[in-house]
């Protein structure tokens, strides 16, 4: 049975977002992790490009296995392989040490993923099974510097932020936050106490901390045009390799 979607320019573009060359770049460097190896069986019957755009269109579309199959003319079983195979070598780069002379700018927010696993899940307060993501992103260029695993929905973003690698990561750098990251160290809007209201310049600075701030948050929107984001049907360390491998094509397609 032959397939409909193939590694071309249509296909690529209209399911990753990006240019054709950006898209090769990202094949180069799933190849170079190893994406071409059998891995212990017998020879993928989709070349490299293929799977990586079928992993793509995967997260994109979140439809089933079942319905990717006919649109590669391969088996249900042979998707499974391909995402399950491929997955954790999308993951984003590692961020580089920030240079002691060059001032950097990150803003760190956590956002829910609804996910149908429990054991990476928990009821949070938009009343369904969820997990907090934490996400750092670069101020000026906006792309997603790193990503945390994720935790139970039900845990606030402070918590969250205390138990994952991101604090190490951003160690050196000046990272803003919300409000909901009070007594992590990071900066964060000035806090109007019962019959104290506010000063002028106080109010200026958190105005300015919210134009900035939200800047993580359209990064967040972009990101959840990727629809298994939406609803996150992998188990175990599925959402994580989901956030990194749209994050490194979040990346690639801002910098294209």
């Amino acid at each position: 049975m032959g397939g409909v979607l193939r590694a071309e320019s249509l296909w690529v573009e209209t399911f990753t977002g990006l240019r054709m060359g950006r898209f090769e770049k990202l094949v180069k460097v799933v190849r170079e992790r190893g994406g071409n190896g059998p891995g212990g069986g017998r020879p993928w019957c989709l070349p490299l490009a293929d799977r990586v755009l079928l992993v793509a269109v995967y997260y994109r579309t979140n439809l089933t296995m079942r319905q990717l199959a006919p649109l590669f003319g391969i088996s249900p079983a042979t998707v499974c392989r391909v995402i399950h195979r491929l997955r954790p070598l999308l993951a984003i780069e590692p961020a580089p040490r920030p240079v002691a002379d060059v001032e950097r700018l990150w803003i760190v927010d956590g956002t829910l993923v609804p996910v149908r696993d429990r054991k990476v899940a928990a009821s949070s307060h938009n009343y369904r099974f969820s997990a907090n993501v934490q996400v750092i992103i670069d101020a000026d260029s906006r792309l997603v510097i790193a990503s945390a695993r994720p935790v139970p929905g039900n845990k606030a973003d402070a918590h969250a932020w205390r138990e994952s690698d991101l604090p190490a990561i951003a160690a050196g750098t000046t990272v803003i936050a919300d409000g909901a990251y009070l007594g992590t160290g990071l900066i964060v809007p000035h806090r109007r106490r019962a019959g104290r209201p506010l000063l002028r310049g106080q109010e200026e600075d958190n105005a300015e901390h919210r134009r900035v701030r939200a800047r993580v948050e359209h990064t967040f929107a972009r990101m959840k045009n990727w629809k298994i984001l939406r609803d996150c049907r992998q188990k175990g360390d599925g959402l994580h390799h989901a956030v990194q491998a749209i994050a490194t094509m979040h990346n690639l397609a801002m910098t294209g």
